[in-house]
Order: structure tokens, then sequence, then C-alpha cells
């Protein structure tokens, strides 16, 4: 465990520690919780998964060789047999 003290600045704002950030791979515009527990502050990134999903799913798609008119051909295809099946 790693204890770093931190200061408020104007308008409520706080740094966190470029070791910190880099660490966490915490970027500006990054969003963090903040949870009260009764006086202990508990700090945590708010990971979207979105970002994560889509790079994902392009690293997926790059490796498999396929185009983006692959994929979204392949989706037409995935929508009509839905609609037949119901």
């Amino acid at each position: 465990m790693e204890v770093t003290t931190i200061q408020i600045r104007q308008r409520g704002v706080i740094t966190l520690p470029a070791k910190l950030r880099q660490r966490h791979s915490l970027e500006t515009g990054d969003t963090l919780t903040l949870i009260d527990l009764d006086g202990a502050f508990f700090v945590a990134p708010r990971v979207s998964l979105v970002p994560k999903l889509a790079a994902e799913i392009e690293r997926l798609r790059q490796e498999a060789g396929l185009s983006i008119e692959d994929l979204l051909e392949g989706l037409d295809e995935q929508r009509r047999r839905y609609y037949r099946e119901k």
C-alpha cells in the first residue's frame, strides 16, 4: 500500500500524482468514483466498457482480416435470420 498526500486547490480541484495516473492508465477527462466512508474517502476509476469493447472488437476484426464492409454484410445476414425466426 502506498500513501500519497494531495492538496485541494481552488474550486475543489485535486491532482493525482503522475506516477499513479501512469500506473493505472488514467488520462485527462477520465471519471473517478469517490465514496465517503464516514470521513475516509475511497477513490476508484470508473471505467467505461464501451471504448475497451470497441478496441477489442477492432483488434479481433483486424486479426481475422475482415473489413468494415464484411462486418456490415454479416450484420445484414444476421438481421434477416433473426426476422425470419421471429
